[in-house]
């Protein structure tokens, strides 16, 4: 694994590889005796070879899907519709793919981020904050023709959603083409990670193209989940809400008891492993084999901002399956990482790191 620093120097190399010590000091707020000891490091880890920079065919994951900004305003209390709320107004990076990325990144994995933005203030905003969080950047697509995606969302006085819209439209951009000129990237990741933001075009090249690859999937909403049914077969994870997943096979889970015949019917269509976000409730997981309900850590105070818990979730599974832990220590891992999203105003937190999540995760599942 990389550590947060070691990420942005490497990032930094990727954008350009003449980049001296001196100017990733300057571009990272650092010394240039310390830039030299994290390229010492990632020397050290087989990640740069020789000199010139030359980056190593390290193990990577790909995420493709959305990216855009998220506007949030939360009031001071209890929301009243039709009315002028008091509150405030944050806006921050955002999408289910782009926040994936950011996630993994910052818990030390080497991400590629497949998404498409505008040449406008927001997209070079997100190619910005992106490369600055350690996401490979390199293979976005950049259209002239489109406006950056917008998500705004009005959150109630505990932090959960009230009501959003979405502004999407550039996400018909990055279609089968636009993919199939990325084949031989996509080819070498590890795992592939997308989100059902993508078009039916995108998602059945994807699985008929890639199915032999590690394909993790995020349902992103209850309208879009359904995108992902036709292609089910060639899902290794899934991670819908419940009312998404409900969606999808068109069964109802009203308790706990029935939400195995639920999963049954997922794995049924080839879906290898299954996690059901419940919100306060927890997550249900299911492998078929191996079936049950981890109830969320509590948490010290109300949640700040649910919007990027479920993509920190979806982080921490991915980080969990690359170390190949056992399934319960990485459904607890996942919930650690959104634990830790849940409680800044921010989309993402800043702060998440491995050692960040591992200190909740011992924290609140310690025997």
């Amino acid at each position: 694994m990389l550590t947060d620093r070691e990420q942005q120097v490497l990032a930094l190399i990727r954008a350009n590889r003449l980049i001296s010590q001196l100017a990733i000091a300057k571009q990272l707020g650092i010394s240039r005796s310390a830039a030299a000891g994290h390229i010492m490091n990632l020397t050290a880890k087989g990640i740069i070879k020789g000199r010139g920079y030359v980056i190593s065919d390290a193990p990577f994951v790909a995420v493709v899907g959305g990216a855009n900004m998220d506007i949030h305003g939360t009031p001071y209390s209890a929301l009243r519709p039709r009315d002028s709320n008091p509150g405030s107004v944050q806006s921050s990076p955002g999408g289910v793919a782009r926040n994936i990325a950011e996630n993994l990144a910052r818990l030390g994995v080497d991400c590629r981020l497949i998404a498409p933005v505008g040449n406008d203030h927001h997209g070079q905003l997100l190619m910005r904050q992106g490369r600055a969080a350690g996401i490979d950047m390199r293979n976005m697509l950049q259209c002239d023709s489109a406006n950056t995606s917008t998500y705004l969302s009005i959150l109630d006085a505990r932090g959960d959603m009230s009501v959003a819209i979405s502004d999407m439209a550039i996400l018909d951009k990055l279609d089968a083409e636009q993919l199939r000129a990325r084949e031989k990237m996509l080819r070498q990741a590890t795992m592939i990670i997308a989100d059902t933001n993508l078009t039916d075009d995108a998602l059945a090249y994807l699985t008929r193209t890639f199915a032999d690859h590690t394909l993790f999937v995020d349902t992103v909403s209850t309208t879009k989940a359904l995108r992902i049914k036709p292609y089910l077969s060639a899902v290794h994870t899934l991670k819908p809400g419940l009312i998404e997943a409900e969606e999808i096979a068109g069964i109802k889970a009203t308790t706990n008891d029935q939400l195995p015949a639920l999963a049954n019917w997922f794995h049924d269509r080839g879906v290898q492993r299954l996690f059901i976000t419940l919100g306060p409730r927890g997550v249900f997981y299911s492998t078929g084999k191996e079936q049950g309900i981890e109830k969320a850590p509590d948490s010290a105070g109300q949640p700040v901002n649910a919007g990027g818990a479920g993509d920190a979730f979806v982080a921490g599974l991915a980080c969990a399956w690359l170390n190949q832990w056992p399934l319960l220590r990485t459904v607890r891992f996942a919930l650690s990482a959104a634990k830790l999203t849940l409680a800044h105003a921010r989309t993402n937190n800043p702060d998440l790191s491995n050692r960040a999540v591992q200190r909740i995760y011992e924290q609140d599942y310690a025997a």
